[in-house]
């Protein structure tokens, strides 16, 4: 279990993610942030550096993200991410699917 519960904080055109992220919290942090996605006009920051985990399941939401977002014309960038989640991002071969990852390869 999680010591830090995942959660999302937005400020502006920010969103904030924060916490431990596994299987078990992975469900409730990804409705959240697609709750944020629909409420959004154009474009959105999402800064991870107050993930406290960098695990397959990030990605995947992350991934669901960048799909909604899309398909409501709302642009994504992700900033902030550890190196162990890009270096993850990068062995699944993903990292040019989400925003913000490839720069750092």
């Amino acid at each position: 279990m999680s010591d830090r519960l995942p959660g999302i904080v937005r400020n502006g055109k920010t969103l904030c993610v924060t916490g431990d992220v596994d299987a078990d919290t992975v469900l409730a942090l990804r409705k959240q942030g697609e709750q944020e996605i629909r409420q959004a006009d154009g474009t959105l920051e999402v800064d991870l550096s107050g993930l406290g985990t960098a695990h397959s399941v990030v990605l995947s939401m992350l991934l669901c993200w960048q799909r909604l977002a899309l398909s409501r014309h709302c642009h994504l960038s992700f900033t902030g991410a550890s190196e162990r989640l890009r270096s993850l991002a990068a062995l699944s071969n993903l990292q040019d699917q989400i925003p913000g990852f490839a720069e750092h390869s």
